[in-house]
């Protein structure tokens, strides 16, 4: 078929995909963007393409019309089953018994005149007591481990940390049960401290109830549900880990010392899922509050990159795909498939709970714990109550002028925090059920072309029934909007090609793996290549 046909036979097709709008079709994650960016030194001869050395022997492509919208991926059984033993009786005693450690302030590690049963040491000693007791009821599946370190002093005009502090993160690694792929790793995180009014007071009351037992209770309930599926007959390829760090209120501490862990020992962390104010604050007369929605936050640019990676980001237009940016995407298409086990939404005039895609790192000027693991290079997003109140954060617990302060368990939506949880397993098992992302991701730039050439390899340990999707959206949409399955006929020998009649100009393409069960990988963009 030449060229004048293609254009022919497609030309409709291609008038109405220039004429998509921003509708939202929730998929997607890039993996190791700086990776494949290093891997590509790109230049310009001619201003028209970006190019480098192709390591592919390229197969001859056939053109395949696209598919035209994105939906669901079906629900997988055992995985909905997990989803439903997450309660807010659960979520409830979980937070009850990190209040009554009192004040869980990071440097009260370093107090001796505490009552027992206070503090922050005492409570990293019950969060590693529960690990331990969902892996005895797992068949010891969970391999649960502390990592405790001293921070030294911190300098300059306020510090946070004024001695040599002792910090422990504590966290369950759940392996998976392919040998092949449990390098891959999927992590869930939240910060066990807690703050009042002062951050350097250790013995006033700071229950830190929303920020961020909330967050600790969502870790836990995951780890306590997906233990069970897998003593349950549900086997994920991919590894799960489900932690507690302390040291955010001093200066994100715990996360980064848990993230520089990571990465000297080799982590392959597909996705981290950072949870930090995530109770949906209830303040009598707030109606501005959305106990539908969960803002999920992801970098644009990745704070790894350097600067010449930066400039190629920039030069193929993709400064909104970093690898955080399309784990938000994939977390919001899982959200749909399982958008009737989240449970209802007491607000019914709103839609079904799910996560609003926000493309900053963070709020405005203020940072967490997943930031930590983007410094690392690692992807990583903030699940975030939809609207915060500042009287029930970082307050002495008391009552003026007939305001309460503190953050107390009063103010936390149980039913909330037990949704944020179903999404955040949810999350979990799905990108450890799927195969492998993609590797060598690329669109061949040989010639001035209106067909796009796409082309990769499998992903370590890609079972050998592994399929693959093609996806893109306009350059101004949010989120992915098309998609295509890759017939198996266009694996040459391991390596992948497919020419579709879309031009590269107009979208972002990415490819995602796919197993037989419908699990699908975060997906990858490609580098250009000639």
């Amino acid at each position: 078929m030449n060229r004048s046909k293609i254009h022919s036979k497609y030309s409709p097709l291609l008038t109405a995909l220039s004429r998509c709008t921003m509708a939202v079709a929730l998929f997607g994650c890039t993996l190791s963007m700086q990776s494949a960016v290093a891997e590509h030194s790109v230049s310009s001869d001619d201003g028209n393409a970006l190019s480098d050395a192709n390591p592919f022997a390229i197969a001859p492509s056939v053109v395949h019309p696209p598919a035209s919208g994105i939906l669901p991926a079906p629900p997988d059984a055992k995985i909905a089953a997990a989803l439903n033993r997450i309660t807010p009786a659960e979520i409830e005693a979980t937070i009850t018994r990190l209040v009554t450690f009192r004040n869980r302030s990071t440097i009260s590690s370093m107090e001796t005149d505490l009552p027992p049963g206070t503090g922050v040491t005492a409570a990293a000693e019950w969060i590693e007591s529960q690990l331990n007791a969902f892996s005895a009821e797992c068949g010891g599946c969970l391999e649960v481990k502390h990592d405790t370190f001293t921070e030294p002093p911190q300098t300059g005009a306020h510090p946070r940390i004024s001695r040599p502090t002792t910090i422990t993160n504590v966290y369950a690694v759940l392996r998976g049960s392919d040998p092949a792929q449990a390098a891959r790793m999927i992590l869930v995180t939240g910060h066990y401290d807690s703050r009042d009014t002062d951050v350097m007071d250790t013995h006033g009351f700071a229950p830190g109830a929303n920020d961020d037992a909330s967050g600790v209770a969502v870790s836990l309930a995951c780890a306590h549900a997906l233990s069970h599926a897998y003593a349950s007959g549900l086997k994920l390829p991919a590894t799960l880990v489900f932690a507690a760090v302390a040291g955010e209120e001093q200066g994100l501490n715990g996360s980064a010392h848990l993230a520089k862990l990571a990465k000297s020992e080799g982590w392959q962390l597909e996705a981290v899922l950072n949870n930090d104010i995530v109770g949906g604050n209830t303040t009598p007369g707030d109606t501005l509050q959305d106990k539908s929605a969960v803002r999920v936050f992801s970098e644009s640019i990745p704070l790894s990159a350097t600067p010449e990676e930066t400039k190629t980001l920039l030069r193929l237009g993709y400064e909104s795909d970093s690898p955080s940016r399309e784990e938000a995407r994939a977390i919001a298409d899982i959200a749909r498939t399982y958008e009737h086990t989240f449970g209802p939404v007491k607000e019914t005039a709103k839609p079904d709970f799910h996560p609003v895609l926000e493309f900053r790192l963070d709020r405005f000027l203020r940072g967490g714990d997943h930031s930590s693991f983007n410094l690392e290079g690692f992807p990583a997003v903030r699940f975030t109550e939809w609207r915060e109140d500042f009287n029930h954060q970082h307050q002495n617990v008391r009552t003026e002028n007939g305001i309460e302060y503190g953050d107390l368990l009063k103010f936390v939506d149980l039913g909330y925090v037990a949704r944020v949880a179903r999404l955040n397993a949810a999350a979990m098992a799905t990108l450890a059920a799927a195969p492998p992302p993609p590797v060598s991701v690329q669109v061949v730039v040989r010639d001035l072309d209106n067909n796009s050439t796409l082309q990769w390899k499998p992903g370590a340990g890609a079972p050998a029934d592994t399929g693959y999707e093609v996806v893109w959206r306009p350059l101004a949409a949010a989120d992915w909007e098309q998609a295509a399955p890759v017939p198996a006929s266009d694996n040459h020998e391991g390596q992948w090609s497919i020419t579709l009649p879309v031009s590269k100009d107009n979208v972002i393409f990415g490819i995602r793996a796919v197993d037989t069960a419908g699990h699908r990988s975060l997906a990858v963009v490609p580098f250009p290549a000639r």
